[in-house]
């Protein structure tokens, strides 16, 4: 319950900046740590891509954040100076999507704002949780740290936009349980020239609505892939990429994999020159769980076999089932 004298403290013009700079910083942070990141990368080697292929495949960025990842048609393509993808290195390339349909749960979304997007010291925003509607709209909820802890709320609809960008659509926006009018209100001149101005990379205001390039929030290998639908779908928010048929391109084999194939391609000591490379999960009655910072304790639980032609084949074990005793072993070795 809200008392009348606290209520009072607050004043139209600066409730309604405050629910504004929440929306704001959700989208301005991720895009603001990128940019000494992007600064990096010189160049877009797309003629040294490794096509790649992905079926069925829990695909974890960190010990955190995970994405399911229900098929996958692209390529690993190196960036900056990288000759050539190396699985050793998550920044020396970017997974380039053709057609995917990727979903991402809304644990998983918020443990990206928590742990990953406002992790650092001092961060302004705590406690972040994320929900979905019975109507398919997107609610996240969480902290004004430096406002002595004053709760926000925003709730809203995903669409698609021809570029390949996501429209979020705010309905209902609150800050200390207090609704306010409008998004474009609650921004305020400065913010919204700001953001119009293109000072921030990615992130454009448009009337009452924020269009944003969602899949650039997730931790490197970064996805480059243009986003056509959306949809939230059993507690999940599912994009595709590319056209509607999300299985164009090569045919996907039965089961759980991942598949690399032409050019060079590095993971430990091994380069394979005209990269024939097919992993396989070892449980397929459950998604493949695949950690890249881990790839080699999966590996080691696995085993490999080359074909007569030396296509490599590696049969490997969940990073769930890998033991937490094991994995901790294993870290304290590295």
């Amino acid at each position: 319950m809200i008392h009348g004298q606290t209520r009072n403290s607050l004043s139209r013009k600066h409730r309604n900046r405050v629910a504004g700079g929440v929306l704001f910083l959700l989208a301005l942070a991720p895009a603001l740590e990128r940019m000494t990141a992007q600064q990096s990368v010189t160049s877009d080697q797309s003629g040294h891509a490794v096509r790649a292929q992905m079926h069925n495949v829990k695909y974890r960025f960190s010990d955190k954040v995970s994405v399911q990842i229900n098929t996958l048609n692209g390529a690993l393509v190196p960036v900056g100076n990288n000759e050539f993808p190396v699985f050793d290195d998550k920044n020396s390339f970017k997974i380039r999507v053709d057609t995917a349909e990727i979903a991402i749960g809304p644990g998983d979304l918020a443990s990206l704002m928590n742990f990953y997007v406002f992790a650092r010291p001092n961060s302004p925003l705590s406690g972040i949780s994320v929900s979905t509607t019975p109507g398919g709209q997107l609610k996240i909820k969480g902290r004004l740290h430096d406002k002595g802890d004053i709760p926000f709320e925003t709730q809203g609809t995903m669409s698609p936009m021809p570029d390949g960008r996501i429209r979020l659509h705010s309905e209902k926006v609150k800050a200390l349980h207090v609704p306010v009018k409008s998004l474009m209100e609650a921004f305020g001149i400065d913010v919204d020239d700001l953001i119009k101005s293109g000072k921030v990379p990615g992130i454009q205001a448009e009337e009452n609505d924020l269009l944003l390039d969602l899949e650039q929030l997730l931790p490197p290998p970064h996805i480059d892939g243009k986003v056509t639908a959306v949809r939230v779908e059993k507690n999940s928010i599912i994009q595709t990429f590319g056209g509607s048929d999300t299985k164009a391109g090569p045919k996907f084999q039965s089961g759980n994999y991942m598949s690399y194939q032409g050019n060079r391609l590095r993971f430990g000591k091994l380069t394979m020159d005209d990269a024939d490379l097919t992993i396989y999960d070892m449980s397929p009655a459950d998604p493949m769980d695949f950690f890249l910072d881990h790839y080699k304790e999966q590996l080691a639980e696995g085993y490999t076999k080359i074909t007569p032609s030396f296509q490599l084949r590696v049969f490997m074990k969940d990073f769930d089932k890998l033991g937490p005793a094991k994995l901790a072993a294993k870290n304290k070795e590295n």
